[in-house]
């Protein structure tokens, strides 16, 4: 497979993504996405690249960072895979951009909908509307929504009571963890240098430490019973989130030399942003239940008043809080938010692109705009923006048939890609 993407990249007329601001080389010549269409003698000599990639790689998903099988739901890693579905990707994007798919895919849309506004509206007709995009962020999120300076702190003050719960706390941490656990384990059998075996303790341990917190604080618990044992000159000196601190450090250090852990030493690196803030709170069993109850306020306290709007970390824990997962959510295109007629309605519309139009593929791809659009409108509406914002998530296959489907109450469209 990975012979066969270098003569897909340089066989005839050669298309590589560059960088992040979207310029490509086409037939040698320095080519930008925001300028006027290809033309069509082009598009022909492209779409079979298009199409042989779709086919290598159809049962591929490409998840905020991450290939994975959608057959086994594994993680894939591979060098020459992940280099095929960036040039696929931005392949497609060039491709949504073509007078033929732009006109193919107006007919779709106004042939499923009412609104006479999207007569004269096309989705993803300007380039900037089909760059991809990483919702890493609340500060992100409101500079899309063009969200004020006032309604941003209103969204902070309404978020921050909401995530920063000790439950959603540990919660968040355990599923770093454990999202570091799983691909260690997966990589093992592959080989992993030395730091990172280490680093598998490291994650074994400190989840072993986060269960034991979360045992104790927990109502239902019978440790709620247990009294605040008496200071002997013995006793050792109480736990403190500082120990955990000290364990993601460790782990940072061990793993970040192996860049197949690349987005969970990345998340451990954003979630020490809230473990400094609240290093010298105790966390340990053996100060009594009222006590541990205190502390865990103080932890609400500390990280509500510290985390910022721009914080990544706080940005996590809503991630945790509305989905139970603290990946970031990678869209293939932006999209953008529109007036859908004149009574006050707006219209936020991103999309995806598939390399299978299967009922899997569709639905991984339905649920993950599902989270991303989800996660603006949660804002929009913190916020108290005016107007009711509706949701619709695009996707692209080639030759697939265009189709619309409802989930949750939204609008997802899928669009064949052909000439």
């Amino acid at each position: 497979m990975g012979h066969r993407f270098w003569e897909l990249l340089y066989g005839g007329n050669h298309f590589i993504r560059t960088n992040k601001s979207s310029a490509f080389y086409v037939n040698s010549m320095f080519y930008h996405s925001s300028k006027d269409a290809l033309n069509w003698q082009w598009y022909q000599n492209e779409f079979s690249k298009v199409k042989e990639l779709t086919h290598l790689l159809a049962n591929v998903d490409a998840v905020n960072g991450r290939l994975v099988d959608v057959n086994s739901n594994s993680t894939v890693f591979d060098d020459d895979i992940e280099r095929e579905m960036c040039t696929f990707k931005s392949l497609v994007r060039v491709f949504v951009g073509s007078p033929s798919v732009q006109h193919k895919m107006k007919h779709v849309v106004t042939s499923f909908t009412t609104s006479t506004h999207h007569e004269s509206f096309t989705p993803f007709s300007k380039a900037y509307e089909r760059e991809p995009m990483v919702v890493d962020s609340l500060t992100k999120v409101s500079n899309f929504l063009s969200v004020s300076a006032q309604q941003r702190k209103l969204v902070r003050l309404r978020v921050c009571p909401q995530v920063t719960q000790h439950r959603t706390w540990t919660g968040a941490l355990k599923e770093v963890l454990n999202g570091f656990a799983v691909d260690l384990d997966c990589l093992a059998s592959r080989g992993l240098n030395n730091g990172a075996l280490l680093g598998g303790q490291i994650v074994h341990s400190c989840l072993k430490f986060l269960t034991e917190i979360g045992a104790f604080s927990e109502p239902e618990s019978s440790s709620w019973m247990k009294l605040s044992p008496s200071k002997t000159v013995d006793s050792p000196a109480p736990r403190k989130w500082e120990d955990v601190l000290v364990m993601f450090n460790d782990l940072i250090e061990c793993c970040k030399s192996e860049r197949r852990l690349k987005l969970h030493v990345a998340k451990a690196e954003v979630m020490k942003e809230g473990l400094l803030h609240i290093r010298d709170v105790l966390v340990d069993n053996s100060i009594g239940y009222k006590e541990a109850q205190h502390q865990e306020s103080l932890v609400k306290k500390k990280l509500s008043k510290m985390l910022g709007h721009s914080s990544r970390c706080l940005f996590t824990l809503l991630l945790y809080y509305l989905y139970g997962r603290v990946a970031d959510i990678e869209v293939d295109m932006c999209g953008g938010v529109y007036a859908n007629g004149s009574d006050g309605k707006f219209c936020l519309f991103m999309g995806r692109i598939l390399t299978s139009d299967s009922e899997k593929m569709v639905g991984r791809g339905v649920k993950q705009l599902d989270r991303a659009l989800g996660i603006f409108k949660f804002v929009w509406e913190m916020a108290g923006m005016k107007g009711h914002l509706d949701l619709q998530g695009h996707m692209w296959c080639v030759g697939a048939d265009n189709r619309m489907l409802r989930y949750r109450g939204n609008t997802y469209f899928v669009h064949g890609i052909c000439l």
